[in-house]
């Protein structure tokens, strides 16, 4: 054997420790194909199962949105009453500013004797609206007129008492008197 013998013999070697580790690896790519084929195989069915649940989510969340928007729909008529409550008061509001502010300013160009007269009017219909409404309360409480506090107390007394003359009257027709 000659050289050239020699050399075709280490690559006649080389080539078949290459065609082995090729099919070495070639086969470890195949079982891995193997698995992936297996795993595409259950892939269907798992879709099929998230997509029902995902059906059954988007179902459940416009259920629950259209509870909600029904919900709003009877609130709304509200908001509109307070907002126009708030509009109202903020009307008022601004009526009864300029309204101090014309008598701060009527206030201010009067002089001090004409204040003080207004004053002493306005002082003294206070306090004649304060006697008169102490006197009519003085009156009722004299007349036996009963009033809001003592009204249920009255009436609490009024129904024991109601309540214990059936008793007695049970009594006397089960005794037969």
């Amino acid at each position: 054997m000659d050289l050239m013998g020699i050399g075709v013999l280490l690559i006649g070697i080389a080539l078949l420790v290459l065609a082995i580790y090729l099919a070495r690896v070639l086969n470890n790519v195949a079982s891995i194909l193997n698995g992936v084929d297996k795993t595409i195989e259950q892939l269907p069915t798992q879709l099929d199962g998230i997509l029902q649940e995902t059906g059954n989510l988007i179902q459940n969340s416009n259920n629950t949105l259209a509870d909600v928007n029904e919900k709003l729909g009877t609130l709304s008529p509200l908001f509109h009453i307070v907002g126009d409550v708030g509009e109202s008061t903020r009307i008022l509001s601004s009526s009864l500013v300029d309204l101090t502010a014309s008598a701060k300013n009527k206030m201010s160009e009067a002089d001090r004797d004409k204040q003080d007269k207004r004053l002493g009017g306005l002082y003294g219909t206070a306090a004649l609206g304060f006697y008169t409404m102490r006197k009519t309360k003085m009156a009722k409480k004299r007349s036996g007129v009963i009033l809001g506090k003592n009204l249920y107390s009255e009436g609490e007394k009024h129904t024991i008492a109601i309540n214990k003359m059936k008793e007695e009257a049970k009594e006397a027709v089960s005794r037969g008197e």
